[in-house]
């Protein structure tokens, strides 16, 4: 299993790291790429019809600005889209990408997380192979676990 990374500009890459590097705490292969909506939009087009046929599981798209890159890519792909808006120096504080991903028409979903919430979009990406791979599933369970303990340490610090 194997999850696609794509992003609109070189410039995304600093917020799309995160989603790079959670997966890999869980041990899932990623392969990222720029695809832009707007610029190449044939390689949009052959990325999105072929993600499916080329090992992918799962697609996490992030875009700033008027942010066409996820919708497009849930328009053309058979899997699971998730969205990452982007607030980028075009972006109007973010809002026009937080709306451009989050408001798609009927039959054509896409998952959307947080402004620049990238770890999430790979946390939520390793759920969806977790429901498939008992190994990732359980990465996720004692990741959890962890995010658990961490809190519960913090309660016991402050108390002291």
């Amino acid at each position: 299993m194997k999850v696609g990374i794509i992003m609109g500009s070189i410039s995304d890459m600093p917020v799309m790291k995160e989603a790079i590097e959670i997966l890999k705490q869980f041990g899932i292969e990623t392969e990222t790429d720029i695809v832009s909506a707007h610029r190449t939009p044939e390689k949009l087009f052959d990325y999105s019809k072929n993600a499916h046929l080329r090992g992918f599981s799962v697609i996490i798209a992030g875009a700033g600005g008027a942010a066409h890159l996820p919708g497009m890519v849930a328009s053309m792909s058979p899997l699971p889209v998730i969205g990452v808006p982007v607030k980028s120096s075009n972006s109007i504080d973010g809002w026009d990408s937080i709306l451009s991903i989050l408001q798609m028409p009927g039959g054509v979903p896409v998952a959307t997380v947080a402004l620049n919430g990238a770890k999430n979009a790979g946390i939520l990406a390793a759920q969806i192979l977790g429901s498939h791979d008992k190994n990732i599933l359980e990465k996720i369970i004692a990741y959890k676990e962890g995010l658990k303990a961490s809190v519960n340490q913090s309660s016991e610090s402050l108390k002291q």
